[in-house]
Formats: structure tokens, C-alpha cells, sequence
């Protein structure tokens, strides 16, 4: 629920940029996210173990009603109805890391950024042509 809020939340701050803005963001999405598989791959390293997320299935009590009452004197009374409703609790917890692999996987980033800069400065430039905007 949480990382579907999040998305639609991203999603109505990128279609309120300028035109030239979102061209921009479009053109530097995989790098972006390049980086931050790097940013992750690097503080794993830094650490000497990775962070891994896993979900635990709990319940909770949450009101799901209420029931009316009716006393003798005419007084209505309601009370609320509580169910036992399942949930989902996401935790994170260490995992070891081969740093062999890890260092690796940076350096293939690393590369993998390098190859698509140039790619993704012409596509900015010509965003900017398409899309110039007036000094403020």
C-alpha cells in the first residue's frame, strides 16, 4: 500500500515540471537509477554486508462496524465492532556479502554510467532545443 502511494505520489510530481523538465527527466531516468545502484553497491561495501527487506504476516484488531444497542430507557447506544484484520509488517535485516561480487558489480555500474553519459548529455541538449525556457 505504502509503495503504492509513494509511486503515484512521484508520478504527480513529475507530470507538474516544465515541458523541458520532464524531457529532462526522461532522459536521465537510467542513469539515475544506475546511480542508485551504485549509491547502494558502494555503502554495502563500505559496510561489509547489504541490507535485505522481508515482509512478516501479522494480525491486528481494527474496527470493522459498530453494533447499535438499545436500552430499556429508549437511550441507543454503539459500541464498535472489532475484527481481527491481517496485515503485513515489512523489516530489514543484514545479509553477508561477497565483496569479490560487489566490487565488481560497482565497477560494472561505474561503466555502464560512463557509456551512457554521452547519450544522455545529447539527449538533454535536446530537450533544451526543443524546449527552451525564458529566463525568470
Amino acid at each position: 500500500m505504502r509503495k503504492t502511494a509513494a509511486l503515484l505520489v512521484l508520478l504527480v510530481l513529475a507530470a507538474c515540471g516544465t515541458p523541458q523538465e520532464q524531457c529532462i527527466n526522461r532522459a536521465t531516468r537510467e542513469t539515475r537509477t544506475l546511480q542508485s545502484l551504485l549509491a547502494e553497491t558502494e555503502g554495502n561495501l563500505a559496510r561489509g554486508y547489504a541490507w535485505e527487506e522481508y515482509e512478516v504476516p501479522t494480525t491486528r484488531w481494527e474496527v470493522c462496524g459498530y453494533d447499535t444497542y438499545t436500552k430499556p430507557n429508549g437511550q441507543v447506544i454503539q459500541k464498535p465492532r472489532m475484527c481481527l484484520e491481517d496485515d503485513t509488517i515489512t523489516r530489514r535485516r543484514q545479509v553477508v556479502i561477497d565483496p569479490f561480487t560487489e566490487t565488481r558489480k560497482r565497477d560494472n555500474l561505474r561503466a555502464k554510467i560512463r557509456a551512457l553519459a554521452p547519450q544522455m548529455n545529447a539527449e538533454i541538449a535536446a530537450c533544451r532545443a526543443a524546449y527552451p525556457e525564458e529566463p525568470k
